[in-house]
């Protein structure tokens, strides 16, 4: 049977009548919570002594494999997993260029070398911004729903995330009986598995529901299954020629119930189970997304592969390769920064209490949790990490939980690289290559230009055109900063095989550069021109600008990397020295009379309308840029600290999470502890652990893992930095598997303060550098593979492991 779901509420409510009929439910407002369940076994876990109710989203615990992804709510009564697959995004393949721009463009530059910044602001918002200005959200499949008999009374309810094995859990007993589930996304089987079991044999009874707010459609099958079919919605905003860009994707979700024992029936669109002894539940989606031009793929014959290979598997088998596969990318890195009775209370409690301290493991757990989280969200194969990771229960999601390049796409991947997770930034590499081709469309149509550009934003559909208005989207440096993020896998890896692989997005993106750098006139230095300073205005009412700062750093780091490459693979000699011209005439970095980083060519900042800015944009060069560094460059260190004082401590949660990243290359790690306490309050941490932006973004969770990294192990200017910001809380700790630029892997341990000793392990076999405060050990040769000892804050040479 059949039914068309218009609205999730209408649908909520049917699945709620139904269920009452069909089992007897009550509402958990009714259940009574008894006694007091004790803390899971592994420490590495989020947990809580009550469900997630169905308004608290930010409270139900996160699973992933990459591509799908479910949030576990742990009702007792009703049981709720919101499901995601990575490419249902809204609408289908556009191209949002505005044909008005490439004439347009010129006129826009006289004006801002005019100093008529408003004029210049609204003819580009006229002529020059996307056509629709808005790009394409990512949206949720719906829900799973379960709804159990009812029950009165559950004693020591306990729900968890087990960082180490990738699991959701639920326990509790009823009447006697002790029921578990678990739940985990499989990335071997590309499945989300659900595990339901009882301590009495015969007492497993549920309904099974899926719910959308998609065009779709729900059946359970005469074989037991449950299917979703349906169609992504329609894009926000119009194309030029006033229509709307409709859904172009088609998608199927199936749930396979599998029960031992009992009996398991179908009723309406329902799967009934009653009396198993065990059921698994097996979740697999798809949609017909290829690519970002190409929708043709089948959804529903890759979700029938996939079931049809996981259903012969027993739950064990399912669960021993996920917990496999997992853990080759999780365990690499370990952190001990102490224990304390704190680790007995629930995760919710320990955010409301951490500013207070005594709780260093819980930052522990913070670190491990984003790499958990990266890992759950990107994966090869997958889309790369959105604004929300892979989860989100909206058709319409904040900021459309897309790609957001001018800070928070790249913020996502802060952490991969120095915690040893260089697999999940594949997806990363693939959305730079399909944004080299739509983008070279853009460079082309929009400013007659070789080469390739990406703006502030993109999204499934890898739109590169400016969005959003003037203010926000005419920044044309996205697509540099993506570049230089891969480069950065390079320096970690030293692989040319992977150097050939990105080499021709580094050429392209300085190519569209050395066609549109505008001279300024009076130092006759290279400047972009339509910018911005992300995404702040300046004294004169709007955004737009010649050569704001940022896009000079980032300017340097790609021109300094794409010749490094190019020397590398022994290419492109000519291009080279042209490339090395260019870079020479970029603008430089100013110090403004505040003794501030000056953010623009001129010394606006003490006039801008927002000098607490959220965005600190021209502080990039610091980090995660290489134009500054407090060793190299003090002034202009010492300046990056007089903006920071300037701008303040706290910000949104992605923001907060660069200040501390900032302060860390500072060398001030009690200053950036002090910001991180804040990141790890209720007022930017929600109580699964999200980052709170409010509302969620997931980047802030990375950006925070990233500075953890930063104040322990530092790799930059071709030395590795030990505990250059060790904040004075985190007296004793010990890491493990930390990685460092040149291919090193580094484990190091500390006490009170100080270096007890440190073994690195050199990958590449490349000269090595180490630092500790005014110590510096070199070996000019190691041996690739070959593991060095150090020992004290003088790093002296040690034998033995």
């Amino acid at each position: 049977m059949k039914r068309h779901y218009l609205a999730v509420l209408l649908v909520a409510a049917s699945a709620l009548i139904g269920s009452a009929v069909i089992l007897g439910m009550q509402t958990p407002q009714a259940l009574q919570f008894t006694g007091e369940a004790s803390p899971p076994s592994p420490s590495l876990s989020l947990w809580y002594r009550r469900p997630a109710s169905d308004n608290e989203w930010v409270s139900a615990l996160p699973v992933g494999n990459g591509r799908l992804g479910a949030m576990v709510f742990g009702g007792v009564v009703n049981e709720r997993l919101q499901l995601n697959e990575d490419t249902l995004w809204a609408g289908g393949p556009y191209n949002p260029v505005n044909p008005d721009a490439k004439d347009a463009l010129p006129e826009v530059r006289r004006l801002l070398l005019a100093g008529q910044y408003a004029a210049a602001a609204r003819l580009a918002g006229e002529k020059v911004m996307a056509k629709p200005l808005a790009q394409m959200p990512y949206q949720t499949i719906g829900n799973l729903r379960l709804t159990f008999p009812n029950v009165k009374r559950v004693e020591n309810y306990r729900r968890d995330l087990d960082l180490t094995t990738a699991t959701a859990h639920v326990s509790y007993t009823a009447d006697g009986v002790t029921f578990t589930r678990e739940v985990f996304a499989s990335a071997p089987d590309q499945l989300i598995v659900v595990r339901l079991t009882a301590s009495v044999p015969g007492h497993i009874s549920f309904e099974a529901r899926l719910q959308t707010p998609q065009r779709a459609t729900v059946e359970a099958t005469s074989d037991g299954d449950l299917v979703m079919s349906g169609v992504n919605g329609d894009g926000r905003g119009a194309t030029a020629d006033g229509k709307p860009i409709k859904g172009a994707l088609r998608f199927e979700s199936r749930v396979r119930v599998l029960a031992t024992g009992g009996s398991r029936t179908i009723s309406g669109d329902a799967v009934i189970v009653r009396g198993a002894n065990a059921v698994t539940l097996l979740i697999a989606a798809a949609t017909s997304y290829r690519n970002y031009a190409d929708v043709s793929a089948d959804p529903a014959a890759s979700v029938a592969t996939s079931l049809r290979r996981a259903s012969g598997k027993s739950s064990d088998a399912l669960r021993t390769a996920h917990v496999r596969d997992y853990r080759q990318l999780f365990d690499r890195v370990t952190l001990d920064l102490g224990s304390s009775p704190a680790s007995a209370t629930p995760t919710d409690q320990r955010i409301r209490n951490f500013a207070a301290g005594g709780d260093e493991a819980l930052a522990a757990l913070y670190f491990q949790y984003a790499r958990y989280l990266l890992i759950a969200s990107s994966r090869p194969g997958s889309q790369p990490a959105n604004l929300q990771g892979i989860w989100n229960d909206s058709m319409s999601p904040p900021w459309g939980s897309k790609y957001t390049v001018n800070i928070n796409t790249e913020m996502n991947y802060w952490p991969a690289l120095s915690t040893n997770l260089e697999e999940t930034m594949t997806p990363l590499t693939a959305l730079v290559k399909d944004l080299s081709v739509t983008g070279a469309q853009t460079a082309r149509e929009m400013y007659g230009a070789g080469g390739w550009v990406t703006h502030h934003n993109t999204d499934i559909w890898r739109a590169t055109a400016p969005i959003d208005g003037p203010q926000w989207g005419l920044w044309p440096t996205g697509g540099a900063w993506l570049a230089v993020a891969l480069w950065d896998r390079y320096e970690y890896n030293g692989d040319r095989e992977y150097l050939r692989t990105i080499y021709p997005l580094l050429k392209g993106s300085a190519q569209f550069f050395v066609d549109t750098l505008v001279e300024e006139p009076t130092h006759k230095w290279l400047v972009t021109s339509p910018s911005l300073s992300p995404e702040n205005l300046h004294p004169f009412g709007a955004s737009l600008a010649m050569g704001p700062t940022m896009d000079q750093q980032i300017l340097r780091d790609l021109f300094t990397s794409v010749i490094k490459g190019a020397r590398d693979l022994g290419v492109d000699r000519d291009l080279q020295e042209k490339w090395t011209a260019v870079r020479a005439r970029l603008a430089p970095m100013t110090i403004g009379s505040a003794g501030q980083l000056q953010e623009w060519l001129e010394d606006w900042d003490m006039k801008a309308p927002e000098i607490h800015h959220r965005h600190v944009s021209h502080l990039y060069g610091l980090f995660p840029g290489h134009d500054i560094d407090v060793r190299r460059t003090p002034d202009l260190a010492a300046a990056v600290k007089r903006s920071l004082e300037i701008r303040g401590d706290q910000a949104t949660g992605w923001a907060t999470a660069w200040r501390i990243n900032l302060w860390a290359r500072l060398g001030d790690g009690n200053h950036a502890y002090e910001i991180f306490k804040f990141l790890l309050s209720p007022e930017r941490t929600y109580p699964n652990m999200f980052d709170a932006h409010p509302p969620f973004q997931i980047d802030g969770n990375f950006g925070g893992a990233s500075a953890i990294a930063e104040m322990l192990l530092q790799c930059d200017d071709g030395e590795i930095r030990l505990l250059p910001a060790l904040p004075s809380a985190w007296k004793t700790g010990r890491v493990t598997g930390l990685r460092a630029r040149g291919g090193f892997e580094i484990d190091l341990s500390w006490k009170n303060g100080s270096l007890e000793r440190v073994s690195v392990r050199s990958l590449l076999g490349n000269t090595l550098r180490l630092r500790r405060g005014e110590t510096v050990r070199t070996a000019e040769r190691t041996s690739r593979g070959a593991s060095l000892l150090f020992t004290g804050d003088d790093l002296r040479p040690g034998t033995g492991r």
